[in-house]
């Protein structure tokens, strides 16, 4: 099929979702209208881009006519000039919009919950955790992301033995979603006295937030505790219970296993806004363990580390000797761990998407 016949069958599709989604009945289930509305934005998108490669093959094919059957020099040399301008951007507009024709991650635009925790390494592995936030929040200025601490536990030498934060912005998940999995680092740890190479790792998860209507929880089933919360902030973070803790048995649908989930947030000084807080993360884990059929299935049909959200595989490491990073999902290596500490990771982040992207337009018919 012709990629016009393609753009012509989606300009088809983008009327059907403008008039769904200004439909009160469809308004009314938030479900289908969020969904619909996310599709809306996407074809959108696609469209703008279409509507520049028509024009550009409309231009072309005159400038071509002209060349052709114009017998005035100068009317053939402008003729000629203007069909070297356009001809390169053909292919380049074919492929970037075979590209947002594929179809998107649900998840992509969602806001995250990231969660770093200390592996093996003791000490070491705590103080690689907090070098991660710390790369991830740098990161974070560059793209205009917001992010919010909601739990920490901290390294006995420093770093963190856990840290969970929410990170909000645009297409938040679509971009930090590469960064699940195991982190190694191979350097000298600062409490090592002979100068030997040690290696440590420190695991990533990346869980796309949940909205309310998309997770069932039974809230009368929910037991919640109090407490005062610790560190600094003068009296009133010890003498008011503001920090809470909440239980929750979730049933496994898929076995039956039921399972207890246990959330703490200390986060503010208001228990009501923790509460809230406790939620959502509640949500989100609930949400995330729902859906990991829904990643082993995508991880099945490609056969690609990518994007398998297997947060048990190796995925990247840091070797500080050396100066070296290295992806080994997609062999890449780059000698700026330095610069890549201090947030500048978009290199890999842009290669990972390239990889992930050749891989689903293999699979796909454009």
């Amino acid at each position: 099929m012709d990629i016009l016949d393609k753009i012509d069958g989606l300009e088809a599709k983008f009327h059907e979702v403008s008039l769904f989604i200004t439909d009160p009945q469809v308004i009314a289930d938030q479900q289908r209208y969020v969904r619909l509305n996310r599709e809306y934005h996407e074809l959108e998108r696609v469209l703008e881009v279409a509507r520049q490669y028509k024009k550009i093959r409309l231009d072309l094919d005159q400038a071509k006519q002209l060349f052709y059957n114009e017998s005035d020099p100068e009317l053939k040399a402008m003729a000629r000039e203007e069909m070297d301008s356009l001809e390169p951007q053909v292919p380049r507009l074919e492929e970037e919009i075979k590209l947002l024709m594929l179809p998107q991650d649900p998840e992509d635009g969602k806001n995250v919950v990231m969660e770093i925790r200390g592996g093996t390494g003791g000490d070491e592995a705590a103080l690689f955790a907090g070098d991660l936030f710390r790369m991830y929040t740098k990161y974070f200025e560059t793209k205009g992301f917001k992010y919010s601490v909601s739990s920490f536990s901290e390294g006995a030498v420093g770093g963190y033995k856990e840290i969970i934060f929410n990170v909000t912005g645009q297409q938040v998940y679509g971009t930090l979603k590469y960064e699940s999995g195991v982190h190694r680092v191979q350097r000298i740890p600062v409490t090592e006295t002979q100068g030997r190479v040690h290696t440590s790792a420190a695991t990533v998860a990346v869980l796309p937030e949940a909205d309310e209507f998309e997770v069932h929880i039974n809230e009368g089933e929910i037991r919640w505790d109090y407490f005062r919360s610790g560190g600094a902030g003068g009296q009133n973070v010890n003498k008011v219970e503001s920090g809470v803790r909440l239980r929750y048995n979730w049933r496994n649908p898929n076995t039956g296993e039921v399972q207890e989930i246990l959330i703490e947030c200390t986060e503010t000084r208001d228990q009501p806004k923790n509460k809230e807080r406790a939620l959502a993360r509640l949500r989100t884990q609930i949400y995330d363990k729902e859906h990991q059929k829904y990643i082993d299935d995508i991880a099945a049909r490609r056969k690609t580390m990518v994007s398998t959200g297997d947060r048990s595989a190796k995925i990247r490491t840091y070797n500080y000797p050396q100066g070296r990073i290295t992806d080994h999902r997609i062999g890449y290596t780059v000698y700026n761990l330095a610069a890549f500490m201090d947030g500048d990771i978009q290199g890999v982040i842009d290669a990972l998407t390239v990889a992930e992207n050749a891989e689903r337009l293999k699979e796909s018919e454009l």
